[in-house]
């Protein structure tokens, strides 16, 4: 299964960017959406799962989730937009990891591309970076890879401006 992450889209995506989703079977935003306009095109290319950032209206709101918590066969999944720093948390996150026990944490806000290892509640923190033209990063990011089974293979960084 081919999935394709990203966040913090300001209500932008580069065209670019639709190239990498096209092969998609599933797309995660970690916030910040921007606009229901850009989340219908998301969903357009196929199951997008999102959910609302600090700067997402009611409208988006209503479409999407807080946080989300899934599995695909025996790897769950925690989505939220702020999520802190890897080895400092927010209270909500920390609660909902030590609750759910995901083997992923996908999040955004900072605008930092991070894919890490956090070894004390054994999962894989990722922060796409960021795709829209907002905020303070130098360079738009997101993430592709394979979940096969219970593992992550194929893991790319996209770096659309270059």
């Amino acid at each position: 299964m081919k999935i394709g992450v990203l966040s913090d889209t300001h209500n932008y995506l580069p065209k670019k960017a639709f190239h990498y989703l096209e092969g998609c079977d599933e797309i995660w935003h970690g916030g910040d959406i921007g606009s229901i306009n850009l989340l219908e095109k998301l969903e357009q290319i196929c199951l997008t799962r999102a959910v609302w950032g600090n700067i997402d209206n009611e409208i988006i709101r209503r479409e999407t989730e807080e946080y989300l918590i899934f599995k695909i066969k025996n790897f769950k999944i925690l989505i939220i937009h702020i999520a802190g720093k890897i080895n400092s948390y927010n209270r909500k996150t920390r609660d909902l990891i030590l609750e759910n026990k995901p083997n992923l944490l996908v999040c955004g806000h900072s605008h930092i591309l991070k894919i890490a290892r956090d070894k004390k509640y054994n999962l894989i923190y990722m922060n796409p970076g960021a795709v829209g033209k907002v905020g303070f990063h130098k360079e738009k990011t997101m993430v592709r890879f394979n979940l096969v089974d219970d593992k992550i293979e194929d893991m790319q960084v996209i770096k659309l401006d270059g």
